[in-house]
């Protein structure tokens, strides 16, 4: 059987549409928009975020943090007495919650670490903000390096 010239573009753009829908054509962000489904970490494996770390805000150019993390990948940072807990330490990719008391805001975020854990790329976004529990407000993106691991910040006395 012979289709009709009217057809043709209309069977083709039909065909096209089909395809975009079964596999995207640009792949889905690392970001999430919600927190990730819950998984255990190994033991022990958190004890490679231990220490300072510096973080850029990929949104505001130039702006920099510092975090600091203890053996289990919880700490705070100074921006509105923040503070991270991890959730899950998986391979490379880590994943927590962040927590802002001075302007009420909560939410989560994903890491993907450089094989030898010293930098990452992540996402981040609001889970919570004042008494909205369904904000629609973005996060954005950070990178993070590491400084100094947790061993090399205890303190050593002054020589006498």
């Amino acid at each position: 059987m012979l289709l009709r010239p009217v057809y043709t573009p209309l069977l083709l753009a039909c065909a096209l549409l089909v395809t975009a829908c079964v596999k995207p054509v640009v792949p889905q962000t690392a970001c999430m928009t919600s927190p990730p489904p819950s998984t255990a970490s190994q033991p022990g494996d958190r004890q490679l975020l231990a220490g300072e770390w510096e973080y850029v805000d990929g949104a505001v150019d130039g702006a920099v943090g510092r975090l600091t993390l203890d053996k289990q990948g919880n700490g705070h940072y100074n921006w509105e007495d923040g503070r991270f807990e991890t959730r899950t330490l998986s391979g490379r990719t880590w994943r927590g919650t962040w927590f802002q008391k001075g302007n009420d805001r909560d939410g989560g975020f994903t890491v993907d670490f450089s094989p030898d854990f010293s930098k990452g790329e992540g996402c981040w976004w609001y889970s919570r903000i004042g008494a909205d529990h369904a904000p629609t407000q973005k996060g954005g993106t950070f990178h993070l390096s590491k400084k100094t691991p947790l061993k090399n910040l205890k303190y050593t006395p002054p020589a006498p």
